[in-house]
């Protein structure tokens, strides 16, 4: 075994160095300046500590703060650790759990030995962290013996520890990671190499909630915190301001507030749309009709309940039956004389997805290839009995409505109709103000199909977005091993919002799997019978959800096309009172949503309480307008108001509210 190492850099140079040389020990050797930036290293592409010595040829990359997706989730890994560390610290006898980084931060959960914690209890965790990373402890790993890391675990009280590195897999190594001298906890790593690495100023706990051990309802009670970690504290700063938007922004919030919608117990995740919020919905819904009308799809409707043989011919029984409301089928009881759910009764299950039922609609008659591509789509009431905990808002719920639809095509007919599609997304996304990112999900490791299945598949989709010009840096083109769902590979499309948060709404699915398991069959033109390939689109995603987002995504002030009221005639005196009906009776005539308001108040209170409730237009009327036939337009959020005749004031309007699928180029 040679004692000299081969060491590739991405810049292609070579370094001899001895075996057991660190990543570190390379990078002060280049200069100091990278010494100190290092926080990990890349070696053959997997991610390691900075000081884990080097005991093979390979390639080298030296992970900074300019690498700020891998620094990041270091960083957040490591305030984890220091949390655990800090609350042990200042709560003896609480037991770790697991602390793992998430999209913004971290979070851990512990087992107190008294008591749950609080949020009264994060200034001072908060501070001892800080103590912590102060020290400047090194963060050394450490392989152990699976019985003697139990043993330790065991004897120190730490049960959950125990628990888990019992059930590891026996071919998986156990590493621990030491802070100081005084401190460990069981880990995969990588970490930075001392807590000194971090900044102090770059974190913030931010709340404490209740978790299960393992996310078992049966299992122990746990205490979970949370934190925000960054790099720096700008970056921090930048997160809590987008916080602080964000919650101005928050959709349950405002949806209370313009009285669109509300939630209640009664129906856990099934949404109550008021007046004004089914008008949003409507709205939608007759624009996405628009849209699928013009693309040369066939709207269907399909049944909410369906025989339990059907989802396990389709596979989704086996896959989805803990999340699918499931009601037994009832059979006759002749000596009760009447109906008897019986132990071996039929299943019957409430809709998760509307793919089978499309299927069921195209085996109808025998199809030829010349009627492909068929395009079903339909706006698919479905359900999903998702965890109470797992439930938020518009956002996830167990009743949501898809702007679900299903291409049927042939082999050369899948590109084109891909690219289609993207071209439409494209259109829809920038009618509503949206930039995106197309995102390609690979087969994950359990699937349907076979490889070669699959290797076409998500060659077709690479192909489609290549050919449509969209799988560049510019529309965020990315691949995603592992993420495609059980059946398909899909494309995603992840929306950008007015304060940078991104949401994952589009998909498309090249599928193979569901028309083979349903028997869907066309005649070709050898007069043979070929299965189709099944394309599941959607680009809302969920009317639920994607109203959730515009809310969110406008602050409440939704275009004037959406908007449920897109106008208020307010009256100054009561004089005017018959005008403003004159006026509101022309208005609602030209199609725009108009109220009245002649209440027996002074007008600013009205401009006020309107411009909270954000209408678009407020048309204010006294008696010098209602004897010259105008109006007083106010616009929401400006301070000037113009003074027009009715019949212009109504042409604006209504080129305003013009959806903008309708307005003329």
């Amino acid at each position: 075994m040679s004692e000299v190492l081969t060491i590739t850099l991405p810049d292609g140079s070579v370094r001899e160095v001895a075996r057991g040389t660190t990543p570190a020990a390379i990078a002060a050797a280049i200069g100091p300046g990278l010494a100190k930036a290092a926080l990990a290293a890349r070696v053959d592409g997997v991610l390691v500590d900075v000081t884990r010595p080097l005991d093979h040829d390979a390639t080298l990359a030296l992970v900074t703060a300019r690498d700020e997706a891998d620094a990041l989730d270091l960083v957040r890994h490591d305030f984890a650790h220091v949390l655990a560390e800090a609350v042990q610290t200042l709560f003896p006898g609480t037991q770790i759990t697991f602390g793992p980084s998430t999209d913004d931060g971290f979070y851990y959960d512990f087992a107190p030995a008294d008591r749950p914690f609080t949020e009264d209890d994060l200034p001072a965790i908060e501070a001892q962290m800080r103590a912590i990373i102060a020290a400047d402890k090194p963060l050394r790993r450490e392989v152990c013996d699976r019985a003697d890391l139990i043993a330790r675990w065991t004897a120190s009280g730490e049960s959950f520890k125990a628990q888990w590195a019992a059930e590891l897999p026996d071919d998986e190594p156990l590493t621990v990671y030491w802070s100081g001298e005084d401190w460990f906890d069981m880990c995969r790593g990588p970490h930075l190499p001392t807590t000194g690495r971090l900044d102090p100023a770059a974190f913030r706990l931010t709340r404490v909630s209740g978790a299960y051990w393992r996310g078992d309802q049966t299992k122990a009670m746990l205490s979970r915190i949370y934190g925000t970690g960054w790099l720096n504290q700008k970056q921090l700063d930048a997160h809590l301001l987008r916080l602080e938007e964000a919650g101005k922004r928050d959709h349950r919030k405002l949806g209370a507030e313009l009285d669109l919608f509300h939630l209640q117990p009664q129906a856990h995740g099934s949404v109550f749309w008021h007046p004004k919020g089914y008008r949003i919905w409507r709205e939608l819904e007759a624009y996405m009709r628009r849209a699928i009308d013009g693309a040369g799809y066939a709207e269907v409707k399909t049944p909410q309940v369906m025989d339990a043989r059907q989802w396990e011919a389709s596979g989704h029984w086996g896959k989805y039956r803990e999340n699918m409301f499931v009601i037994p089928d009832e059979v006759p009881n002749v000596a009760d004389e009447g109906p008897l759910v019986s132990d071996d009764a039929a299943w019957m299950a409430l809709k998760p997805m509307n793919c089978p039922a499309h299927v069921l609609i195209f085996r109808q008659g025998i199809t030829s290839y010349r009627e492909l591509p068929l395009r079903l789509y339909e706006n698919g009431c479905c359900h999903r009995n998702e965890p109470h905990g797992a439930l938020h808002g518009l956002m996830r719920v167990r009743q949501f409505t898809q702007d679900d639809a299903h291409i049927f095509c042939r082999e050369d007919q899948i590109v084109d109709e891909v690219r289609d599609f993207c071209a439409l997304a494209d259109r829809i996304y920038r009618d509503f103000g949206f930039t995106y990112a197309i995102k390609l999900a690979l087969r994950p490791e359990k699937r349907f199909g076979s490889d070669a299945m699959w290797d076409q598949a998500e060659s077709e989709l690479r192909n489609a977005v290549a050919a449509a010009g969209l799988a560049t840096a510019d529309y965020g083109w990315e691949e995603l091993p592992g993420e495609g769902a059980f059946y398909a590979p899909k494309l995603e499309w992840h929306l950008t919002d007015a304060i940078g948060r991104t949401w994952q709404v589009g998909t498309l699915q090249s599928d193979r799997v569901l028309p083979e398991r349903l028997d869907a069959s066309y005649i070709g033109e050898d007069g043979e019978r070929h299965r189709p390939v099944m394309l599941h689109r959607a680009i809302f995603g969920s009317y639920e959800r994607f109203i959730g987002i515009l809310i969110e995504h406008f602050a409440g002030r939704l275009p004037v096309w959406l908007s449920p009221v897109q106008a208020v005639v307010a009256t100054i005196v009561s004089d005017a009172d018959a005008y403003a009906q004159t006026a509101l009776a022309a208005l609602t005539t030209a199609g725009i949503r108009t109220e009245i308001d002649t209440r027996n108040e002074k007008i600013n209170y009205k401009v006020r309480e309107h411009a909270l409730q954000k209408v678009p237009f407020l048309l204010v009327v006294g008696k010098r307008e209602a004897e010259d036939g105008t109006v007083a337009i106010r616009r929401l959020g400006e301070t000037q108001q113009r003074v027009v005749p009715l019949s212009e004031a109504i042409t604006l309007l209504k080129t305003a509210a013009t959806p903008p699928d309708l307005t003329a180029a």
